[in-house]
Formats: C-alpha cells, structure tokens, sequence
C-alpha cells in the first residue's frame, strides 16, 4: 500500500509574531498530528517605528528579531522558515507583483496543500496586501498544489478595522496547545505588551477562550475559509 504524503502548511505572514498570533495554537497541533509546516515572512516588522526607515541604524534590531523570529517558530515546530525584509508598514509603495513573485518561489520550492494568511480586511496595509498577494499568487490553475487558503486574525489589526468584519467559519480546538503558543509568543520580546493591549498574553488568552466558547471547547483559534478544492 502506497504511503499517505504528509500534507504540507505555508503560512504567508507580513511582519514577525503575526503567524504565532494568528495560528500558533493551530501550527503547533498541526505539526504534532504529522503535517509539516513552513513558515513565510515577508516584512522586516521594525522600521516604521521611527520617522524615517533608517535601515542601516536598525540592522541590530531586525537580526534580533529574526532571532526571535527563528526561536518561535521552532517551538511549534515548524520545519523551516523563510524571512525576507520588504520594508515595514510600506508594502504599498513597491510593486505588488515583487510580492507575489516571492510568494510564489517559495510555494513552488514547497508546493503546499494549504496556506494560512491575514485577513483581508486587517487596518495594517501590509496585511491586506499580503492577502491580496497570497490570492494571486495561488490563482487555481491546473497545475497549481494549494487546494486551501484560510485567513487568520491577527490581534491589533483585525479588530481595530471599522467596521469589523472578520466572520470565521472555521475553528480549530488548540485546547491542548495554548500553552505552546504562549511560550513561542513571549521569544517575541519586542512584539508582546501589557495587559490591556490586545498583544499581551491575558488578551491572546480571552481571544481564544471566546472563540473556544463559540464552538464548545475551552480555547480555539478562528478562520475564515477563502478556497477549499476538493
């Protein structure tokens, strides 16, 4: 009897802590169960935080956070990692196609079942265009391996959008692993707040006990099914 491939996950995420905050939970259980999950980073995820993008005064923080980055997703697994440094909250002012032509040389190395990415609706730009790009990237075409896209919610960016239209149909029960993605969320130390910021770990927690409450279980992660090819 011929041996089930391992189904394959990509995860397209505009800046770094947006995967672990949008599907962490989810990866890590994901990966646990057999399936190998790759990870795309595309924005360094620092420079917008000054006036100026003054990359070369930025160089240490960015490695540093590509350090992070790095000891995130191995907590939940991931089996490789690729980080790239379009510049942050400026993905409006390259050209989309050498976004989606990124996109589309990893997806070709990995050749995906699914991928995870932002919601298309997020109020951080880099977000939506990162949807947007995942979309074209994945048009369904004969040959094309992605026969899923789900989008996340990324906290401090979906539910600050007016109105708010994130309206999962999809729950994956991460009861057994929040406590994973908690651990990978605090070796972002640059990225995570206080409580009441939505970024804290008490807020991360009330997300996921909401969503859990949605469907019967102690805590979940939600998405919003874009395409499933069957």
């Amino acid at each position: 009897m011929k041996k089930k491939q391992k189904q394959k996950l990509l995860i397209v995420a505009a800046h770094p802590d947006d995967e672990i905050l949008g599907c962490g939970g989810s990866l890590a259980r994901l990966a646990k169960e057999g399936c190998e999950v790759y990870t795309l980073i595309l924005g360094e995820g620092i420079t917008s935080r000054d006036e100026k993008r003054e990359r070369k005064k930025k160089e240490k923080d960015i490695n540093e956070l590509k350090n992070q980055t790095c000891k995130a997703n191995k907590i939940i697994g991931v089996k490789d990692i690729f980080i790239y440094d379009f510049p942050d909250n400026r993905f409006d002012t390259m050209a989309i196609l050498d976004i989606v032509k990124l996109i589309e040389k990893i997806k070709n190395k990995i050749k995906p079942d699914v991928i995870y990415t932002h919601y298309k609706g997020d109020l951080n730009i880099d977000h939506r265009i990162t949807y947007n790009a995942v979309l074209t990237a994945c048009r369904p075409t004969k040959k094309e391996t992605v026969k899923e896209i789900y989008s996340f919610e990324t906290p401090s960016s979906t539910e600050w959008r007016f109105p708010n239209t994130f309206w999962p149909n999809v729950f994956i029960d991460i009861t057994g692993f929040m406590d994973v993605k908690i651990k990978a969320l605090k070796k972002y130390k640059s990225e995570m707040r206080n409580f009441p910021h939505p970024r804290s770990e008490r807020s991360i927690k009330a997300i996921a006990t909401k969503w859990g409450s949605v469907v019967g279980v102690n805590y979940a992660e939600a998405f919003e099914a874009i395409r499933i090819i069957k």
